[in-house]
């Protein structure tokens, strides 16, 4: 598997990855698919120094994905990102987001952040429980936040400082 900097040809394909996991309704709050002139803003935010988003590939094909997000748009918050980590259906539980997270934390000061984030559904325990492996712990429940097919759903975040 090779983990390699996004290229805006291969934002169909983290589309792709990303519509998969909406009707599961355990990953994101978007309750219909995406599309790439949608994403396309999000994607052009991302400067590969700073914020980047990665691809894992095996072979020609994108498996997953990782993205580094703002947390908030002031600078002091300029240190902290948001992960956001999605791995084709296909190809989990074989400890592709795993390597992407592990990746991610060593590489995070590098870029310049001192603390990592992630925002989680609080019955998302594949994902709490990738998280805590990685010594993020938590930070914030939030009650009722969200609203899936008419269920109010709570949201964890999860944080890890990596830097000080």
């Amino acid at each position: 598997m090779i983990v390699r900097d996004a290229q805006r040809s291969d934002l169909p394909r983290i589309v792709d990855i990303y519509n998969a996991t909406i009707p599961s309704r355990m990953v994101t709050a978007d309750l219909e698919p995406v599309t790439v002139e949608s994403r396309t803003p999000w994607f052009d935010s991302h400067p590969s120094k700073r914020r980047p988003i990665w691809v894992a590939e095996r072979g020609a094909d994108i498996i997953a994905w990782l993205s580094f997000d703002p947390f908030y748009a002031r600078a002091a918050y300029d240190g902290t990102a948001m992960l956001a980590v999605y791995v084709d259906a296909a190809h989990r539980g074989q400890g592709i987001g795993k390597h992407l997270l592990q990746r991610a934390c060593e590489r995070a000061p590098q870029l310049g952040l001192r603390v990592l984030l992630g925002y989680i559904f609080a019955h998302n325990e594949p994902s709490l429980h990738l998280f805590a492996r990685f010594g993020f712990e938590r930070w914030a429940y939030l009650p009722g936040v969200t609203r899936l097919d008419g269920v109010d759903r709570d949201v964890v975040i999860v944080g890890r400082r990596v830097a000080d």
